[in-house]
């Protein structure tokens, strides 16, 4: 009986060891989601500053719980190409929502946000400067594989400038 609990335990122990040394590596995606901020006043001075510098807003609604929204996160901001058109067109915001943990303020976001989440998550919601919903992205549109389409992704931000949309 004790050779087979030792021989149980050094199972576990290996296991353990291997799952840490795979990941040990690796680095987990940046949480991005402010989870204390209230996403109805994030979005209110997102279009202020929107206003003065010219900019759209683009709401990135998910959450930290959401793998698929912190790599997009991570993807946008590891791609130069993506990024600078992101800087010189829009105040980018990630507004944080948690289906499950809706409350009152969770049900105001959707409503302000077309029901956003229908889309799954993430979703974008490209607002002007007036905080108008110009379009909703629903991000799987945007994936390949286990990421993100880079050309697709680039494709959506262009089509949804202000000059883009203005002409």
């Amino acid at each position: 009986m004790k050779k087979i609990f030792f021989i149980a335990m050094l199972a576990v122990t290996l296991f353990a060891m291997t799952a840490h040394a795979q990941t040990e590596g690796e680095t987990a995606p940046k949480k991005v989601y402010d989870e204390n901020i209230n996403p109805l006043e994030q979005i209110d001075q997102a279009i202020a500053q929107a206003q003065a510098e010219g900019k759209f807003v683009i709401c990135q609604v998910g959450g930290n719980w959401c793998p698929w929204c912190l790599r997009f996160a991570d993807f946008i901001t590891n791609d130069s190409t993506i990024n600078a058109v992101i800087e010189q067109n829009f105040v980018y915001i990630h507004t944080n929502y948690h289906p499950r943990k809706a409350g009152e303020v969770g049900q105001a976001l959707m409503k302000r946000l077309n029901n956003a989440g229908r889309f799954g998550f993430p979703v974008f919601v490209v607002l002007d400067e007036k905080g108008n919903i110009l379009h909703i992205q629903d991000s799987e549109l945007l994936e390949e594989g286990q990421g993100y389409n880079a050309k697709k992704v680039l494709r959506f931000f262009q089509n949804w400038t202000p000059k883009a949309v203005r002409e």
